[in-house]
């Protein structure tokens, strides 16, 4: 949601989200070149999964008392079972297929639950079931976007303690001085940032594959590995040490949602290059270096990745270690900016300023009450749990059911979108579903040892969403019947002959079907109506600029010569949202709208809203809904409109 839009709905604030068909794909979203976008992917969207070898082997052997042991067939069957959880999950599943399932080049599973809610085959009960699997899934999502930046940020600092053990105690005050330091910078938008971290991932992920392939050469042997035979014999004769494993092989793909939630940063060809070309490989390597490793020297599980470099390049390592953990925590930051975007145009959380960050991209963002509000919840985390390891213990749950929640919508959407064949649905819901739920059931283990946090985190955020959406759809009805149909009004107006003052009023409004309520107010009180009436409604469109020529539309509402128009300004999401500008440019499109904007007066239309006995929300979902509501954004500063001649005008609508 633009700004524009954020303050249209907060002059209306509860109005009725547009959401349906695909809109069309504007030429110029993501009007980059290829190269620089690519470069921008790999600082932002592979930052959390390209920093995963960082933990994810270390935690393997680190579960149930080191019940793997480093021995070849537990080696090849942990290496094998990594492999082939990134190949399927990232590499065929999201980067494959789910990317291609965008909701005008936005991702994120509420964009996939809106996409399903908008393709005409879908019944309304399986799209109201497609929202309710988006908000959970957007829900535990913000669990993930709190544990990530966390556990990437120590488990980088705490190479430390390998390189320089008398700084131990060091670690987690620099870790939250570097985590301040990122939600800071958040400002400048993910355009500015992946120009920044774009190198210095090109760096990393070149580091990952050195680091492996001496080890590699050495023992050429891992690359057995490679083999899902080595996977299904590690679950054959360990099960259950396979199965637990499971729980930490998870942390390998954890960045896999947070790369669909930022495809409307950079686009899907950019992501797919940098993925094929440097990522996937770079891993890959890094992961057999580290097995290879530990076959050659069983006491290197204690911290495989940093073991691997010799010791004179262990604290340059740390460094540049630390670097790519800030931008994995910058990979879920922007995701939550895009997934708290697509819940506002659903209707599921409240108007909130949206920054657009870039002159080219549409889809690059700024959102500071989601930025502010998970910089406290990582301080907290950090506060608490103190080390990497314990945080590994809460990591995962909400991963593993946001990549089963994903999965389940894309299978709806490509049975009512795309017709496919029956046994292709069949074949991608045991191959996808089936690895996934393995994975959560891993992860419920962790549930009295930390897992509990996302699914808290995620009962709250999914609390707000839905209380928002009731409480929003019983207001709007109630706001409907009370400013009624603006035809009738308009009808009423000019059969009943009333009193007309000079000059202009403007009265912002989302929309030409309903009367504002401030102009009925004006008219009810005041018994009176301005010679000209102007009632404007902006849409801000996916494009940075629209022509001057193609931005207005007027319309008479039915009666010639009355002084009542209404206004329609479309606007790019660069344009400036500036209302007496707007009115200037309007002049001569017709007799209404002859005036000098310098004069006008401006009328908005504010909504009190009381708890009252009515049913429909218990108590304390009205009280939250309404606390929403007084933090929602507000239109007038926005607008620009000119304080000594705005005027506000409220009404009481009881919920």
């Amino acid at each position: 949601m633009t700004d524009g839009q954020a303050a249209d709905r907060a002059a209306e604030l509860v109005p009725e989200p547009a959401v349906g068909g695909r809109t069309p794909h504007h030429p110029a979203a993501h009007g980059g070149g290829l190269f620089g976008l690519a470069l921008g992917a790999l600082g932002i969207v592979f930052g959390d999964i390209g920093t995963s070898p960082l933990y994810a082997v270390q935690t393997v052997f680190s579960i149930d008392n080191h019940a793997v042991s480093p021995t070849p067939g537990d080696v090849y069957g942990v290496v094998s079972l990594i492999f082939w959880s990134v190949t399927l999950i990232v590499t065929v599943k999201y980067v494959s297929f789910i990317l291609r399932a965008d909701n005008d080049g936005e991702g994120g599973v509420m964009a996939l639950a809106a996409l399903v809610r908008g393709v005409s085959d879908c019944s309304a009960r399986l799209a109201s079931t497609a929202l309710a699997l988006g908000v959970l899934g957007a829900s535990l999502f913000y669990g993930d976007s709190l544990i990530t930046p966390a556990i990437s940020v120590l488990s980088a600092v705490e190479g430390l303690e390998v390189a320089r053990p008398e700084l131990a105690q060091a670690v987690l005050p620099i870790g939250i001085a570097i985590l301040t330091l990122l939600f800071v910078v958040q400002r400048w938008g993910t355009h500015q940032v992946g120009r920044l971290f774009g190198p210095v991932m090109v760096l990393w992920f070149a580091t990952l594959a050195v680091l492996g392939v001496p080890q590699i050469a050495a023992r050429p042997s891992v690359l057995l590995g490679l083999s899902p035979t080595y996977a299904v014999s590690f679950f054959a004769v360990h099960p259950l040490t396979a199965f637990l494993s499971m729980g930490a092989v998870v942390l390998a793909i954890t960045g896999a949602e947070a790369l669909y939630a930022d495809v409307g940063h950079f686009g899907r060809r950019p992501i797919r290059v940098a993925w094929f070309v440097l990522a996937f490989p770079a891993l890959t390597l890094n992961y057999l270096g580290q097995a290879a490793l530990i076959l050659t020297d069983p006491h290197a599980v204690d911290n495989p990745f940093y073991r691997l470099a010799p010791g004179w390049a262990q604290l340059p390592l740390v460094v540049l270690a630390t670097c790519a953990t800030v931008i994995a925590s910058q990979a879920v930051i922007s995701g939550a900016f895009s997934v708290s975007r697509q819940a506002v145009r659903l209707g599921y959380l409240p108007p909130m300023t949206v920054r657009h960050t870039s002159t080219q991209e549409s889809g690059q963002i700024y959102v500071p009450a989601v930025n502010w509000l998970l910089f406290g919840g990582v301080l907290v985390l950090m506060v608490v749990f103190r080390s990497s390891d314990r945080l590994a213990t809460a990591y995962g749950l909400a991963v593993t059911g946001t990549l089963l929640l994903t999965t389940t919508l894309f299978l709806i959407y490509a049975t009512t979108a795309w017709h496919w064949a029956r046994w292709k649905l069949v074949l991608v819901a045991i191959v996808f579903g089936g690895v996934e739920l393995t994975f959560l059931a891993a992860n419920l283990t962790k549930i009295v040892h930390g897992g509990w946090l996302p699914l808290l985190v995620a009962a709250v955020v999914a609390t707000v969403m839905t209380t928002w959406q009731r409480g929003r759809r019983i207001v709007t009805a109630r706001r409907i019947d009370v400013e009624g149909p603006l035809p009738d009004f308009v009808e009423k107006l000019n059969a009943d002959g009333i009193l007309r003052v000079p000059g202009t009023a403007v009265f912002p409004h989302p929309t030409k079907e309903t009367a504002p309520l401030a102009l009925r107010a004006n008219v009810e009180f005041n018994h009176v109506l301005h010679e000209r009436v102007v009632i404007v409604s902006v849409q801000s469109e996916n494009v940075p600029h629209v022509p001057p020529g193609d931005r207005v539309t007027v319309d008479q509402l039915g009666h010639i010569a009355d002084g009542i128009v209404h206004l329609l300004a479309r606007l790019g999401f660069q344009d400036d949202h500036h209302i007496p500008d707007l009115l200037r440019a309007s002049r001569g499109l017709c007799e209404e709208l002859e005036f000098d904007a310098d004069t006008v007066s401006y009328f908005l239309s504010h909504i009190i809203i009381e708890r009252g006995p009515q049913p429909g929300m218990w108590t304390w979902r009205k009280r939250l809904f309404i606390a929403l509501a007084h933090n929602a954004a507000t239109p007038a500063a926005y607008f620009k409109l000119p304080p000594d001649r705005t005027v506000v005008m409220g009404s009481r609508i009881e919920l």
